[in-house]
């Protein structure tokens, strides 16, 4: 049975497995050790800060990442990066639970077939974390969750484009470290959750966002509920319905270091913090993917996908309207238009996609680009 401890450096919990006697924390990598009841374990000594610099003009622009404590790639061949375009692409099912979705997995697919398609990334460098995945370390558990995401930046260089995309549940937290403006840390529910646990912010910004460097852009496609600062970047841009906009600064009170290291993390999520996302089981009669991941496709395919702020605005009307199509459709014919390229209907909800970045920008003067 697995035990918590708390990290004897920044104190978040950690699960312990069976018979090991330390365990190193994934946000600030202090280890651990533990002898006998966990409860009464001493503390170990502080380690070095996660943020590791040179004097610079603004004192990260020579950022060097720890040691991933998970050897750095999953096990086996990793895929080969070339034209230095690297994703890792993740959709949950959670078949036969009380958690189950119908679109998840499809969403990966046509993300997929978009980048290859669309953005010309070459297939030997996407990691696939799907149920229908063979190989077990590409099943959507925690620790190949953790393992992927390490790949994917490890090694980035100025010129990388990497791409995170997540189709599954997302949940929220009572965060207690002040770092959080609402009160709440928001999570990714990887297959194992209920047993494992799920990944907090915390440790995505640690492990996709702080370790980039100058020249290296990261784009974060987070398709689940209470996903809009799910990244944990440092501005939220906050848009009306009339497309107005202005950024909100969420860069913590504590004066926690939320930001990269020196390169470009921009993340488009499914809805607001306080919101949930909807997979399309919801709706009549369409069980193919989740909407946001949906909206996103088709506002690259409809050629809406010239500026952030003009994706931001395209995928949000198409969430509000309603197409009296939709209840023709299916979860088959759905899938087909998407990787097809062709439009699909649009979708009636509340939900409203955000836009989160370590730096404010013009969102309708900013090129998109992967």
């Amino acid at each position: 049975m697995l035990m918590l401890v708390n990290c004897s450096n920044c104190h978040t919990p950690l699960q312990l497995p069976p018979g090991a006697t330390s365990v190193r924390c994934a946000i600030c990598q202090a280890v651990t050790q533990v002898a006998g009841d966990p409860r009464t374990a001493p503390l170990a000594p502080p380690q070095p800060s996660f943020l590791q610099y040179t004097p610079s003009f603004n004192g990260y622009n020579n950022y060097y990442p720890p040691p991933s404590p998970y050897n750095h790639a999953p096990p086996g061949p990793p895929p080969q990066a070339y034209g230095r375009k690297k994703a890792v692409i993740i959709g949950i099912s959670y078949k036969n639970t009380k958690s189950e979705l119908k679109g998840c997995i499809n969403d990966a697919k046509c993300m997929k077939h978009l980048l290859v398609s669309k953005f010309m990334f070459p297939e030997s460098s996407i990691i696939m974390l799907t149920e229908e995945e063979i190989d077990p370390t590409r099943v959507p558990t925690k620790h190949n969750i953790r393992m992927a995401m390490f790949w994917l930046v490890q090694g980035c260089q100025p010129g990388d484009s990497l791409v995170f995309h997540y189709s599954g549940h997302g949940g929220q937290q009572r965060n207690y470290t002040g770092d959080e403006l609402d009160g709440y840390d928001e999570t990714l529910c990887p297959l194992d959750f209920e047993i494992q646990g799920s990944i907090v912010d915390n440790e995505v910004n640690a492990t996709l966002v702080r370790p980039l460097p100058r020249g290296v852009k990261l784009h974060a496609i987070i398709d689940s509920c209470h996903s809009g600062t799910v990244l944990d970047l440092p501005y939220l841009c906050r848009m009306d319905r009339n497309g107005r906009y202005k950024w909100e600064d969420h860069r913590p009170r504590n004066g926690a270091w939320k930001g990269t290291g020196g390169g470009e993390a921009i993340s488009f999520s499914g809805c607001d913090d306080d919101q949930t996302s909807a997979d399309t089981n919801l709706l009549s009669k369409v069980t193919s993917t989740g909407v946001m991941t949906f909206a996103f496709i088709q506002a690259i395919e409809r050629g809406q996908g010239t500026t952030y702020g003009s994706i931001l605005t395209a995928m949000r009307s198409t969430i509000r309207k309603t197409d009296s199509d939709l209840g023709g459709g299916n979860a088959t014919s759905l899938l087909s238009m998407i990787l097809n390229g062709a439009s699909a209907p649009s979708i009636g909800l509340t939900q409203e996609p955000q836009l989160s970045a370590n730096e404010q920008f013009d969102v309708y003067a900013k090129p998109f680009s992967l």
